[in-house]
């Protein structure tokens, strides 16, 4: 009895997979795969830095240590060889694949926002003492007593009563320990 051929995935159909990069290489591997037509992504943020002489706008990467690459199983050795590239985010042993609606999502919005942030929401425990920093309450103090969704119910105790308030992740910075 003859065996079958064993049957290859498709190894010309293109998707878009998470690289895991050196940290502040992203942009500098983004400019490096496009160099050699292997399409990246690097999604970039605007902001402000001020020094005493200046004001400068500066773009920053919005993953810090990631990019997307559209590529197909052929192209991973081509990848991987690239300057500061560590390696491919995996997930049970086989590459991350983004879709390409994901991908056009986060477009959208660094096209429709400009003041779009990544929140890391493992950084951020009820019972953490955190400062609001912008806005009618800026540099006030609370307590985070409920995290829901993308709001937090933060308790401020500044005369021995509590002011409890719903302020954006966006809103807060967790307080530094003295």
């Amino acid at each position: 009895m003859e065996k079958e051929p064993i049957k290859l995935k498709d190894s010309s159909k293109k998707q878009w997979m998470v690289v895991y990069t050196r940290s502040r290489f992203e942009k500098k591997i983004d400019k490096n795969l496009k160099e050699q037509n292997v399409t990246s992504f690097c999604p970039v943020v605007k902001s402000q830095n001020k020094w005493a002489d200046r004001v400068k706008t500066v773009e920053t990467p919005l993953f810090s240590s990631y990019l997307f690459v559209k590529i197909n199983p052929l192209e991973f050795t081509k990848v991987r060889g690239v300057a500061g590239v560590i390696n491919f985010v995996n997930h049970c042993g086989k590459p991350v694949i983004i879709s390409d609606s994901e991908i056009e999502r986060i477009e959208l919005i660094l096209s429709k926002y400009s003041d779009v942030e990544l929140v890391n929401l493992n950084n951020l425990s009820v019972g953490d003492r955190v400062k609001i920093k912008n806005g009618v309450l800026l540099n006030v103090e609370g307590i985070v007593n409920r995290i829901m969704g993308k709001l937090v119910l933060m308790t401020i105790e500044p005369l021995e009563c509590a002011l409890v308030i719903k302020v954006g992740l966006d809103q807060i910075a967790l307080k530094e320990v003295e």
